[in-house]
């Protein structure tokens, strides 16, 4: 009986051992309990099975909230797809990794021991992803902002109004997360106020051409306009009506402000800061404009004789080929030199320019504007072509003294009072018949929006009379100093 009773259950333990093993190597087939791949549950599912599951997962798409509005981007339009083959195969690993008959013994007791992990891999076009928010949700949902426009016929803007706009830098790693997780699909957009822009230079140019038609002016006007900041430039000539060619640009007499460049000369030579007899005559030649003061500047710090050339020649060497001074300032004072500039093969146009100095609006206003990246970082033109003969400071001292030319009209009277310019004036006065044919003005603007450079001038054949052309001037400074301030009330 012992010996039937043994064999019967030798014989029930070895089916049922067989019966394990059959379950135990069709669980070994199928992945582990408890497994995790990409943040999904894959335990006791075939490979395909999980592949599947996983695939099933990461399609969902990924719902984008803009305010109150919902977009539903699915993975492939930004090109994500899963790396299956590889978290396939690290799966494999948690299930095969093992010895067969320990992981048997382990089954039979119960001891179903853990798994680590499989994290995620996958991959994504982040230029794709950035297409996507800018043109399907960007392009749609975003607000743009509206610039202020000019008022036809006056120095003032229209007002402007912010817009919103998604920002991308935010939005960028907070969808690749969602992208990237099986749980959290949605996020909530990062939006940001828009800015309202300047209005283009474009605008303005039509602004300023129709202050100069509703004040009747019918000479000739050529505008050079500098963004320091920025160095974006507005240039343009206007006559009767019609915009003519800047290229070359216009020649005009000079007259005071050649004073400019005869002060960065005489900057250039000195070693020391002007002090006594030296920064009066600077001061009479800038702030009074007085011309004498200039003649004398020049004879003493440049050459008594070749001064006006040695100064054309600093300026041709920075490359203002259509700038010289041809002689001192005294009447009866010989033309050292007959200067033929592009500016002057110019058929169209003849503003009657004086052989002694002549210049264009566009050199004066870049020999401003090199002035102030020297002043301000001590590098530009200037220090480029002179090096350490015209100093950081010495382009200060420039800057500073032409801050001084307080003269209430022209530039100066259409920012508000108390802004700050450095700027030289001047025009031309016929000896016999007392009246102004040119006039220009050329300045660097200060303001709390950032620093400008503006270059005015004028010619009319017959007559300038000076009310309303000062207050036409202080019109086009007022209007530019606007646009660029965009102030309230503007």
């Amino acid at each position: 009986m012992l010996r039937w009773v043994s064999s019967v259950l030798i014989v029930a333990t070895i089916v049922l051992l067989t019966l394990q093993l059959i379950v135990y190597s069709r669980n070994r087939a199928n992945f582990p309990a408890g497994l995790v791949v990409a943040d999904v549950p894959v335990g006791n599912l075939s490979r395909q099975a999980a592949a599947e599951r996983l695939l099933e997962v990461y399609s969902q798409p990924v719902e984008l909230y803009y305010e109150d509005q919902v977009i539903r981007m699915l993975p492939n339009q930004v090109d994500f797809s899963l790396d299956l083959e590889t978290m396939i195969a690290a799966a494999d690993l948690e299930r095969t990794g093992g010895s067969f008959w320990l992981g048997f013994w382990d089954y039979l007791w119960g001891n179903l021991g853990s798994v680590d992990p499989v994290p995620l891999t996958a991959r994504y076009s982040d230029a794709a992803l950035a297409a996507y928010l800018e043109r399907e949700v960007g392009g749609r949902y975003d607000n743009p902002p509206t610039p202020s426009q000019p008022v036809p016929g006056s120095t003032r803007f229209s007002g402007d109004s912010p817009g919103t706009a998604i920002n991308l830098d935010q939005a960028m790693p907070r969808v690749e997360n969602a992208l990237f997780s099986a749980e959290n699909r949605t996020v909530e957009l990062p939006i940001q106020l828009a800015e309202p822009p300047r209005p283009n230079l474009e605008n303005l140019q039509v602004q300023l051409q129709q202050i100069m038609e509703v004040a009747g002016y019918d000479g000739l006007a050529v505008v050079y306009f500098q963004d320091l900041e920025t160095g974006q430039e507005m240039h343009f000539a206007y006559e009767l009506g019609e915009n003519l060619s800047t290229t070359p640009d216009v020649t005009f007499t000079a007259a005071s402000t050649i004073k400019i460049p005869i002060l960065v000369s005489t900057y250039k030579r000195l070693d020391t800061a002007p002090e006594g007899a030296l920064d009066e005559l600077i001061q009479e030649m800038i702030i009074q404009s007085f011309n004498d003061p200039a003649d004398e500047l020049m004879e003493i710090v440049i050459d008594p004789s070749q001064a006006p050339l040695m100064i054309t020649q600093d300026l041709h060497e920075v490359g203002l080929q259509n700038t010289f001074l041809a002689g001192q300032f005294y009447l009866g004072a010989p033309l050292l030199a007959r200067y033929e500039t592009p500016a002057q093969a110019r058929t169209d146009v003849d503003t009657d320019p004086d052989p002694y100095n002549q210049t264009t609006a566009s050199d004066m206003g870049m020999l401003l504007a090199d002035i102030y990246q020297c002043a301000e970082s001590g590098g530009g033109a200037l220090v480029a072509v002179y090096g350490d003969l015209l100093t950081q400071a010495e382009c200060q001292e420039i800057v500073q003294v032409l801050t001084q030319n307080l003269l209430g009209v022209l530039l100066e009277g259409g920012p508000p009072e108390g802004t700050q310019i450095a700027h030289k004036h001047g025009w031309v006065t016929n000896p016999n018949t007392g009246v102004i044919n040119s006039m220009g003005d050329v300045g660097i603007v200060f303001t709390p929006s950032g620093d400008y450079v503006v270059s005015i001038f004028l010619y009319h054949p017959v007559q300038l009379i000076w009310e309303p052309i000062s207050t036409m001037f202080s019109d086009l400074s007022e209007a530019i100093y606007n646009y660029y301030t965009l102030t309230e009330g503007n």
